[in-house]
This record gives structure tokens, sequence and C-alpha cells, in this order.
């Protein structure tokens, strides 16, 4: 087992250590089984930590294996964002990938065995018959009249199914297990059903398919898992789970842990609510920046370090809970506040021009690239007499609490000049568009030499040399904390969730784009560059603010 003096505990860690020193086993065999029906999310993202993670602590493995077993929603698409995210995050699995349409005629032959066993029978009941036969939480349910059918009948009736003799719904095989137990899961539940449908994997060589509970367990043991870690919703087919294991001749004997799922505040985190999202085009797609999936926080800007370290935050545990995003977004700062080099933009700009600055030159400063950390060295940028700024950052009046440029006072450009407004020009509407000043051309790297103090400092680009560019400011989907809980969850859809600008950043920076994959605009947020991008036109995503606004509002 690998050092652990820095691992992080928790109650699957710890059965894990009891069954190691017990002989229980003597490694560690963990899998990822996800659906392949759509992209992965947030919440998937803890557990491929959790799964990978523990592999890597104890020197064990972990498999990647797709829960294959209803084709009509799958897509060889999603078989591939998936791998792609796994591996984005820093995880490699065992080996090749796994599927469990591999494993399709061994669960064939399962399900034959418990044919023979009288443990399995052929179910002509139509499913609403079925449903309604199943009982309820307080009431148990009714046997089916064909649960006595001889096994004889049994074993012919399902070589029919797998021929392709009997329509979809037609007929099912069942498992024969209690229909008075208090866990519905238990009440004879579907093990096979007729779907005549192509499979991304197995073409048309089957037209009947294995419900996930019988798959599961059964691929678990055939690759000879040891603990089969899931999310609390299936802690009560646990006992499904282990009554197939102890039915079928196999000797492997997996054991299946749950822990709590992530919900996670201002998001939905269900694949069926996502699905919703993108097929009623809410969202330009499944890696549309505001999606929780992790091409979506990719795309956004989120690093892979910043998501396992959230997932390392939130922690394990049985207990339900719902996650601030706050927590999120703090993560993604704490990473680029190191790492992201700083740049300028201007996503609202007025022009500003130093009547006093010669008209034909054009100069060179130098810019730090980080504030608190020389060895990211320096940067070229250009200055001449017509510059950008952001329209906020200038007031013809203003208290003495607005540190930026107001008319007749100074203030500080960004590692160049001090400046000073002198008089402005205005559109029709009344809105300033430019702002006439003057220079200190002795301030450049240092106080006036009269001892005036300028505390303001604001940034800008260069309008000569300046490239034009979008930026999409990112917002929170929802505008409510828990929209699952709405009566209608798109109706809380945050309206001002994606807000286009179009403005203007240094010169050639999509050019050399940093380690980090963001850049730090200076006193507007994190940025990363968008796949929409064009060289004549960047776009700029932003990947969250210097500060989480919406503290305050929830304070409210």
């Amino acid at each position: 087992m690998a050092e652990t003096d820095h691992r992080p505990t928790n109650f699957i860690r710890q059965i894990i250590d009891k069954d190691l020193a017990s002989g229980a086993h003597t490694t560690v065999k963990t899998r990822f089984p996800p659906e392949p029906n759509g992209f992965l999310h947030i919440g998937h993202a803890k557990s491929i930590c959790l799964n990978f993670g523990i592999a890597e602590d104890y020197s064990g493995t972990c498999n990647l294996r797709f829960d294959d077993t209803n084709p009509a929603k799958e897509d060889i698409a999603f078989v591939n964002s998936i791998k792609e995210d796994v591996q984005w995050l820093g995880f490699q699995w065992n080996g090749e990938a796994r599927y469990s349409s591999g494993y399709f005629d061994q669960l064939h032959a399962f399900a034959s065995e418990l044919i023979e066993k009288g443990l399995a029978y052929v179910d002509f009941s139509p499913q609403d018959v079925m449903r309604e036969m199943r009982g309820t939480l307080t009431e148990p349910g009714k046997n089916s009249p064909y649960r006595d059918t001889d096994v004889e009948t049994n074993k012919r009736e399902f070589a029919k199914m797998t021929a392709g003799e009997y329509a979809e719904g037609q007929c099912s095989l069942r498992a024969k297990i209690d229909m008075a137990s208090p866990f519905m899961c238990m009440r004879d539940p579907v093990l096979y059903r007729v779907k005549f449908a192509h499979h991304h994997q197995t073409g048309d060589k089957w037209c009947i398919y294995p419900m996930y509970d019988f798959t599961h367990c059964i691929s678990d043991a055939l690759e000879g898992i040891t603990h089969s870690l899931c999310t609390l919703e299936f802690q009560d087919n646990r006992r499904l789970y282990d009554w197939v294991i102890d039915n079928i001749s196999i000797d492997s004997k997996p054991r299946q842990y749950e822990f709590s799922r992530l919900n996670l505040e201002y998001t939905v985190l269900s694949k069926r609510r996502l699905i919703q999202l993108v097929d009623e085009h809410h969202v330009s797609g499944w890696d549309d920046p505001r999606m929780p999936t992790i091409a979506g926080l990719r795309r956004r800007g989120y690093t892979a370090g910043s998501i396992r370290e959230f997932c390392k935050r939130i922690g394990i545990t049985k207990m339900d809970n719902m996650v601030e995003m706050g927590m999120l977004e703090a993560c993604i700062r704490d990473d680029l506040n190191v790492n992201a080099p700083r740049a300028m933009a201007v996503l609202e700009p007025i022009k500003l021009v130093i009547e006093n600055y010669p008209q034909d030159k054009t100069e060179t400063l130098t810019a730090p690239n980080h504030p608190n950390d020389e060895s990211m060295g320096t940067r070229s940028v250009p200055f001449s007499r017509e510059v950008w700024i952001e329209a906020e950052d200038f007031r013809e009046e203003a208290n003495k609490k607005f540190k930026r440029l107001v008319l007749g006072k100074e203030v500080r450009l960004r590692n160049a000049y001090v400046v000073k407004a002198e008089r402005v020009e205005k559109d029709e509407q009344g809105n300033v568009i430019t702002v006439y000043c003057s220079y200190d051309a002795d301030t450049l790297g240092k106080d006036p030499a009269d001892g005036r103090k300028v505390k303001g400092v604001i940034h800008w680009v260069d309008a000569a040399s300046g490239q034009a560019a979008e930026f999409r400011l990112y917002d929170r989907l929802f505008n409510v904390p828990n929209p699952a809980a709405e009566e209608d969850f798109v109706d809380a859809i945050n309206a001002d969730s994606l807000v286009t600008k179009k403005g203007w950043v240094e010169a050639g920076l999509t050019e050399n784009v940093p380690e980090a994959g963001a850049w730090q605009f200076e006193r507007t947020g994190y940025f990363c560059v968008d796949s929409d991008s064009t060289a004549a036109m960047p776009v700029f995503n932003r990947t969250v603010g210097l500060r989480d606004t919406w503290a305050k509002i929830d304070d409210n």
C-alpha cells in the first residue's frame, strides 16, 4: 500500500484499511462505470477522483467500464467524451476501456442459470400491469400469473426472446425473489427486456438487453472488483446486487459501498435535466461554459487541478448536503491567482487621448506578468497617444471614495504614466466617448517629482496596437440555489448567465497562451480563449470574477 501519512481518510478508506489488514483482500480494485448517454458532470468528477484516487493511493487498479446496456440512448460520441474527461482530470484507467456489452454472452448464460435454478421466469404481463402488481411502500406486491411457470417453458420462452420472436414490451425476464419484500427492488425485478436497437459496440447481435442492476454486479465480479463504490440512491439495490452474486456460479464476491452524491447550488446535476437543457436549446450544447459538465467547465477555463481540489475539499460522506457554488469558484480562484499571468483588457471601451503626448510616438513599456512571482517574467506593452480605458473607470464628478479617473483629477495608467482628465466628448445620447487628458512625462515608474500623491490606478489597452476581441461573461445558469425544487426548473434560468461584450486586449495575447490556460485580466476577472475564436476576432470566456459577488446577494 502507498504511503498514507498525508492521505485524507473517510469511511470508505477505513473499510479498505480494515479489509487489507484482515486479509479479506490483498489488493484494491475499483472501477468507474458511466453510462454513455451524455457528458460527464462535476458530480461524476467526485466519483472519478474517489475511484481513481483510491486505486492510486493503495497501489491498486481502477477500470473504466461503460455501462452500455441501453443502446437507444447511447452514442459513441459520449464514449469518446468520457474518455477525454477522465484523462483530462489526470487519471488513466487500467488496461483497455471495458464495456458491459463485452460481457453480454456471460450475462445471458448467467440469466439462463437462474432460469435453470427456478429463480427467473419470463413474464408476459404488460408494463402497466406489472407496475400495479409491484404494490407500494406500505402494501406488498402480488405474484404474476407467470411466476410459477415451469423451468422448461421459461427456457423455451427466453430462447424465443433472444431470437427476436417477441415484440418490445411483450415480455421480459424477471428474477423470482420476494413480492412481499419491504424493498421494492427485490419484488421480482426485471433482468432482461426486448429492445430492437443497434448497439454502438455489438451492432445488431442482440435484441434483448440486460438491466443495469443485473449487469453491474456481474461485471464487477468478472473484473475482480474488490470495492464497488456508488452513490446513495443505490443503497437499497445493494440487496439485489448481493442476491445476484450469491445465486450464480461465480467465484468473485465484490461488495458495494455507497456515498452521498454531489448536490451543487445554482445548477442541476440530473442527467435527465441536463439532456433537457441541451435538447431544448437553453444552452449551446453539452460543453456550454454554463453547464456543470466537465467539458463545459474545461471550456470555461476551469483547470483539472481546481476540480480535483474541489472534490478533495467536499470530502466523502454518507450525508446528503448542498455544496455552495462559491466553494467550487474559490478553488479555481486559488489556482489561477497563483498560476495565471496578468494582462490588460478593456471590455466597455472609451477612448482616452493624451493631447500632450507626441502624435507619431510609440514606446514599449515593460509590465510584470505576475505581481508576486518574478519567475513569470515580464512582457512588452506598446504605448502611444491614444488608449482604451473602461467606461466605468471615468466619471465627470465623483466623491473621494472613487479612486479612478475624474474630470480635473489625476490617475495612473497601469505600468505607465500619470494622466489628468481635462475635457470630454459625448455622443448624441450624452454618453462620454472620449476623454482628453494630459500626462506627466516624468512619472513612468515613479511618483510625481513634486511629491503629490496619485492613489488611483486603472488599466488600459493601446489603441494603435490593441486587438479587438469578444468577451463572454458567464455567470450561474440559475438564479435560485436549488432549481430542481422549482415547479419547472427551466423557469429559474438566469437571463444574465451570459452577457457578451466587444472590447480590446493587448496585442499578441492569443499567440502566447500561458501554461495555466488563462489570464487574469487586471481588475476584471480570469479569462481563457474560447474554441470559437478566430485570428480576426478572439473570444475570451470569463472563468470567474476576482471575488464572489453572489456571497453578498445570498447574505441579503
